[in-house]
């Protein structure tokens, strides 16, 4: 982690970002008592048992935010992508983190003071009820999820898989290949299966013309057809 002076616009006034309908002086405040960090590629932001100190904003870059179960495998929890809040959860609960999240390449983040936050949020009921609906928001995806990762067979779930990184992170300038690069592992992760399993359904979707693979570059040929099978299940 390195601290970094980080343009103010990029955390707070950004058109993503849920602070750019604050005041001028809440603004002020937050500038005043916000701090910025540079993580290199698979650096840590936080690990579980962590407690949190702020409100932690990704600025660039991508993240993966995981748990690790029996025999230390690694369960994929959420994707984050710039503008996202990530730790939120444990953040308004007052507990330490249940999960860690690490860079998947070189990333800024901004953290908003704990104590400030509560604050504005406690005199300003608008910007309180955009998080709030944020929150309600991610945890019916995050519900939806785990009824898929739980019930669809291995192709159904890795189909969803990669509509799921589409959807979050898009696509490069070609419009076929994913704009994220993950390793099999963290696929296989991400779709609740091992990596064996993950390597020989993405060389079946291969086979069957539906996806192409270029080390860890995927290009989605026929998406209906990826989306009839994540249907499916």
């Amino acid at each position: 982690m390195t601290p970094v002076a980080v343009n103010i616009e990029n955390c707070i006034n950004h058109k993503n970002s849920v602070f750019k309908s604050l005041s001028n002086e809440e603004k002020k405040i937050l500038s005043e008592t916000h701090s910025a960090h540079t993580y290199k590629k698979g650096e840590l932001i936080f690990k579980e048992g962590d407690k949190p100190t702020g409100l932690i904003s990704l600025l660039e870059g991508k993240v993966k935010i995981f748990k690790e179960g029996v025999g230390g495998r690694e369960q994929i929890i959420r994707m984050a992508k710039p503008h996202g809040f990530i730790g939120y959860r444990a953040l308004f609960a007052d507990e330490n983190y249940a999960a860690s999240a690490v860079c998947i390449e070189d990333s800024s983040v901004c953290v908003i003071e704990k104590n400030t936050l509560f604050k504005i949020l406690k005199e300003n009921s608008s910007i309180t009820l955009h998080i709030m609906k944020l929150m309600a928001s991610e945890l019916g995806f995050s519900n939806n999820r785990t009824v898929s990762l739980t019930q669809k067979h291995i192709r159904g779930r890795l189909a969803e898989s990669l509509l799921f990184l589409k959807d979050t992170y898009g696509m490069e300038e070609d419009n076929i290949t994913l704009k994220i690069y993950l390793s099999r592992e963290d696929i296989a992760s991400l779709s609740n299966m091992t990596t064996s399993n993950a390597i020989r359904t993405l060389s079946a979707f291969a086979s069957e013309k539906v996806i192409a693979l270029d080390g860890r570059k995927i290009k989605i040929y026929d998406i209906k057809k990826l989306e009839r099978i994540s249907e499916l299940g």
